[in-house]
């Protein structure tokens, strides 16, 4: 056995890492019947994030996998784009493929992170980015990530864009089950951000 790998995480961050690892299947691909029940099954307070995750938890209820797929569909693929694009580089400069995904890729050879040999699209989209964090701070990628290193990475590929991305998300026209996903992202974005604003630089 080997202990080194055995590293302890600290309680809030294994549930920030968990809820970064569901934003990003989330949007990775529409959920099968087995996410929606999970979904259906969580719980919120009183606090803005408790109200976001209990609004998703009531619309997962009445969501069918096939609807939802329909859905998925047309927020993001769409017949030639979906009504969303979810890519760093087109929300900062207006296209794709621009140089907020060069930077990423060369933040990401640092940290010995590689794209998933069956995933095709930029590794700037916003499921990529969720994942990326999740494993950062669990240390998929090597030791975990010091709380410096995860908000360097945050305030350089992911705020400045993401939680505008889950409100647009929210207000999308063809959004349901994302309307609601986009707000309990849009929350955890905002707490994030100021979690991060108030660890020492």
């Amino acid at each position: 056995m080997n202990v080194a790998t055995d590293i302890a995480i600290a309680p809030e961050d294994r549930l920030r890492a968990d809820l970064y690892n569901f934003l990003g299947l989330m949007l990775a691909g529409p959920p099968d019947q087995l996410l929606l029940d999970q979904c259906a099954g969580l719980s919120g307070d009183d606090s803005a994030m408790g109200q976001a995750i209990a609004g998703l938890a009531r619309v997962a209820k009445a969501t069918k996998p096939g609807k939802v797929e329909s859905e998925f569909n047309a927020l993001f693929i769409g017949l030639g784009r979906g009504e969303l694009l979810p890519y760093a580089s087109y929300y900062l400069t207006g296209f794709l493929n621009e140089k907020p995904l060069a930077t990423l890729r060369s933040d990401m050879a640092v940290r010995a992170m590689t794209r998933a040999p069956n995933v095709y699209e930029p590794e700037d989209n916003i499921a990529s980015l969720m994942e990326m964090m999740a494993g950062m701070i669990v240390g998929r990628f090597g030791t975990p990530a010091t709380l410096d290193d995860q908000k360097t990475f945050f305030n350089k590929h992911i705020a400045p864009w993401a939680g505008l991305f889950f409100s647009d998300l929210e207000a999308a026209k063809n959004s349901i089950l994302y309307a609601s996903l986009g707000a309990v992202g849009r929350e955890f974005m905002d707490i994030e951000r100021e979690a991060f604003r108030m660890t020492a630089a």
